[in-house]
């Protein structure tokens, strides 16, 4: 998932702000207890998302693939007052942990989460949401994008993880549905004119989109 050298990993982590000491020990949880460890965001790419936030002050977010709430966390940072973020995860068996640590967090009261099917779950949500950050099944991007379009205000964005998926994407001989639904995904924003895109090369790859 990381395409640069441990070395420079451990630089830009050294010159990003520090992981919050909560933060830490739900990563350290996380990877002692849950399968699939890597689905955590983690230090870096946390800060991505907090700083996003941050500069945006949502009143609303959406995050579609909850995992152990780590990333839901770092978005509710940016939170303006009153405002509130949405998170969905179709695993119950996680929920418990998530909630704990929104909890230790102080955002109880913020933090809405949601165990289901995102498909069947976002048509039911009131818009319009300032931020959505997309990190669930990657055969469904493309579904996500067409609900959660209509309920995002102009200037809002979405932010999608692992659109590089570890560099498969660039192997033609990888088909899998997993891959071809995030080169559909990277292909359907890029050609639709509501939207502007870039491409981040971080982690396993953050497309960041603005919708006009």
């Amino acid at each position: 998932m990381e395409f640069i050298s441990q070395e420079l990993q451990a630089y830009t982590e050294r010159f990003t702000s520090p992981e919050p000491d909560l933060l830490t020990a739900l990563n350290q949880e996380t990877w002692s207890k849950v399968p699939l460890p890597r689905m955590l965001s983690g230090h870096l790419q946390g800060r991505i998302l907090a700083l996003f936030s941050k500069m945006m002050r949502p009143m609303r977010i959406l995050e579609i693939g909850t995992y152990t709430g780590y990333s839901a966390i770092c978005l509710a940072e940016g939170l303006a007052p009153g405002g509130e973020l949405v998170t969905i995860d179709i695993n119950a068996g996680l929920q418990e942990m998530a909630i704990r640590y929104f909890a230790q967090a102080g955002l109880g009261e913020r933090v809405r989460m949601l165990v289901g099917d995102a498909r069947t779950l976002i048509p039911d949500l009131e818009g319009p949401f300032d931020l959505v950050f997309i990190d669930a099944d990657k055969e469904n991007y493309c579904n996500y994008l067409d609900l959660v379009l209509p309920k995002m205000r102009p200037g809002g964005i979405i932010l999608a993880d692992n659109v590089l998926w570890s560099g498969h994407v660039l192997d033609p001989q990888i088909t899998d549905t997993e891959t071809q639904g995030l080169r559909d995904f990277v292909q359907k924003v890029a050609l639709n004119d509501a939207l502007e895109q870039v491409l981040l090369p971080v982690r396993d790859g953050i497309m960041a989109v603005i919708k006009r």
